[in-house]
């Protein structure tokens, strides 16, 4: 990366943050729309409210001022025809540059008056009015300098060469890979980006059917013992349950007991919405195993999250008789050994626990049953060395539901269950969105919930990198909101730095109301539940992605109370497009199938997903709606290319290398 021009370490840095890591994830960064051209107009003929221009003109004055924390740089400019205020925002180091007399060529568009500038060039006069690229951007990388990088990065288009077959290129009538990153990143028309994004969707579509295709033959030979008819144990489990199974999760389970049946081993995806009841049904499944006299696991990919799911099943495992038990890589010495022990002997009957449950020297005495939260990369070797013998049956379960057609085409080789709503006594959520200066406001409306008994959770932003900064910034927020907005009330602090057993005490205390308030980080995001917890107020909401957010909302509305979770961002002014889409939407909905629909248009597919499947790369190019012949002819081709030597071999053994595609 830093052999390009422009990038030393800490442009480096600020791009790994988008994910972008080598002149190939800069070659493969996508746009996720294009500019159209615009025209170049005179002054006088810039009017129209929205109208998109470029203007040739000469600064006449400048002036910086501030509102609130808003930097607004406004300069008066002027051609032949007239003048007129253009404006810009948090560019301080502007005004330097716009001295009286300055050149300058503007693309930008009429609001409320002013010229409102995306992109300028300064003195020299550089072509801004064509079809441009448009990059997912931050406030430390933006358009114009992915551009601009992007730009130094092709010419290098054709050393990586073009893995697909010439026969499948030709068949397929395809252009060069090479040719189709130069057109993707500067196309004459918005056609031919969208031709170069489809010939790039094709390849990554391959790739990964083709490597699914080996998965499905290498699992054929796999066995796993067929487990007995469920029997008077699930009985009382159902039977203890204080509330009713919904419909949907008696389909999934009707599902999963079909496949239970059987000598092949389960492989199965059950997705839901937050609070849906996935937990509920993960636990029927390893009830399953301990009535048939076996083991099951439920592995978990935090100790948090590994905690709370604890928590969640070993009651009703202690009154059902079941020994259920935690390990995690935070237990050491002779607790340790003992939990070994006890699973090595069949004593305890379900684990719970991380990465710690799949260690090479840790023995089942006979596991039947796994039940993988999706987030965990469960590797082959890993996965050996759960099995130890037989394969387990296997349930995967994922909290971020997503499109049907997108889960067939990601777990092609899954089955695939659905928890679509949440059972029909939980009231959906009341979400509004704020900004800062009117936030003491949330805090009045909070204190009036809290004395009528009510708990909550108040997020943190993500102000720091590091993971101890993010925990003195949250132990900074608790003392403050104690002492100030929140002062009388017990308020605890939990994050992802806290040893173990005090994290485990802090949220026993929160479930057993001796806290009125919990600030935390993103630690809550996933598996806390705490019915009494109605309000969430979650701190700088612009800073987090909208799969985040609608997780964080899910730790409240977990009862029958109606509950409520505030956003609380920047100004409006000074948010991205991106952003505000963002928090409209979690606003708008609490169908966490719907927020997903957005979410892949905000990022794309590749963004999204690419953490879930265990590891592989990105989907960067496929668009889910779009793409599905793509991915029906990639699915026809793929078997006669199991075992297709050379670079395309090659290029579906790096997407694989050392991941099992069944997690």
């Amino acid at each position: 990366m830093q052999t390009l021009p422009g990038i030393g370490a800490t442009v480096a840095r600020k791009l790994g943050g988008l994910g972008v890591r080598s002149v190939r994830d800069l070659l493969e960064y996508r746009p996720f729309r294009y500019e159209p051209a615009a025209p170049t107009r005179p002054v006088a003929e810039v009017w129209l409210d929205g109208e998109e221009a470029v203007l040739d003109v000469e600064v006449r004055s400048v002036r910086a001022r501030r509102v609130r924390r808003l930097t607004i740089v406004e300069a008066q400019v002027a051609d032949a025809t007239g003048t007129l205020t253009a404006v810009w925002f948090n560019q301080q180091w502007l005004v330097e540059r716009l001295q009286p007399g300055t050149r300058l060529r503007l693309r930008g568009r009429v609001r409320k008056g002013q010229f409102q500038v995306k992109e300028q060039s300064i003195g020299a006069r550089v072509e801004l009015g064509g079809i441009a690229p448009v990059y997912p951007a931050t406030e430390e990388i933006t358009v114009k300098t992915l551009r601009r990088l992007v730009g130094a990065a092709l010419p290098r288009a054709a050393v990586a060469g073009d893995p697909l077959p010439a026969a499948v290129r030709a068949a397929e009538r395809l252009p060069r890979r090479e040719d189709a990153l130069v057109a993707l990143h500067q196309p004459r028309n918005a056609e031919e980006g969208e031709e170069a994004r489809r010939r790039l969707a094709f390849d990554e579509l391959l790739r990964l059917q083709v490597g699914l295709a080996r998965a499905r033959r290498g699992r054929e030979e796999a066995r796993a013992e067929p487990l007995p008819a469920s029997g008077e144990l699930v009985a009382r489990y159902v039977e203890a349950l204080p509330f009713e199974l919904t419909q949907h999760q008696h389909e999934a389970i009707a599902q999963i007991e079909e496949d239970l049946r059987k000598e092949r081993p389960m492989q199965r995806l059950l997705q839901g919405d937050v609070g849906s009841g996935k937990t509920v049904v993960a636990l029927y499944v390893l009830l399953r195993a301990v009535e048939a006299g076996r083991q099951g696991a439920l592995m978990a990919p935090t100790e948090t999250l590994a905690e709370q799911h604890f928590l969640t099943i070993e009651g009703l495992c202690a009154e059902l008789g079941v020994r259920c038990v935690l390990l995690t890589s935070a237990l050491k010495g002779k607790e340790r050994a003992a939990r070994r022990a006890e699973l090595a002997s069949g004593e305890a009957q379900i684990a719970v626990g991380t990465h710690a449950l799949i260690q090479s020297d840790l023995a089942f005495h006979d596991l039947a049953v796994a039940v993988v939260d999706e987030q965990h990369r469960f590797g082959v070797e890993q996965r050996k060395a759960l099995a130890e013998g037989r394969a387990p049956h296997v349930l995967h379960m994922t909290a971020t539901p997503i499109p049907r057609t997108l889960a067939l085409t990601l777990y092609g080789d899954l089955e695939v269950s659905e928890i679509a709503r949440p059972p029909a006594s939980r009231k959906p959520v009341v979400t509004s969105w704020i900004t800062q200066e009117r936030s003491s406001e949330a805090y009045t409306r909070l204190r009036r919930l809290l004395e009528e008994g009510r708990q909550a959770y108040v997020v943190c932003p993500l102000v720091e990198e590091s993971a101890t900064g993010q925990a003195r910034a949250a132990e900074s927020e608790a003392e403050r909101l104690a002492a100030a907005e929140l002062r009388g009330f017990r308020v605890g602090c939990v994050h992802g730095r806290l040893r173990p057993e005090l994290r485990r005490d802090l949220m026993r205390r929160f479930k057993e109301r001796e806290l009125d308030v919990l600030v935390a980080t993103t630690v809550i995001e996933v598996g806390v539940d705490v019915s009494n917890a109605t309000v969430m107020i979650v701190q700088e909401a612009d800073r987090f992605g909208l799969a985040q957010l609608h997780q964080l909302r899910g730790r409240v509305g977990r009862g029958a109370a109606q509950s409520y979770c505030l956003l609380v961002s920047r100004a409006k002014e000074e948010l991205t497009d991106a952003a505000r889409t963002r928090l409209e939407a979690l606003v708008g909905t609490t169908d966490g199938f719907e927020l997903a629909e957005v979410d892949l248009e905000l990022r794309g597919e590749g963004q999204l997903l690419g953490t879930r499947q265990s590891g592989l790369s990105e989907l960067r190019f496929t668009h889910w709606r779009l793409d599905r012949p793509l991915l029906e002819r990639a699915r026809e081709l793929a078997p006669g290319l199991v075992d297709e030597p050379g670079p395309f071999g090659a290029y579906v053994d790096e997407l694989f290398a050392g991941v099992s595609v069944e997690a």
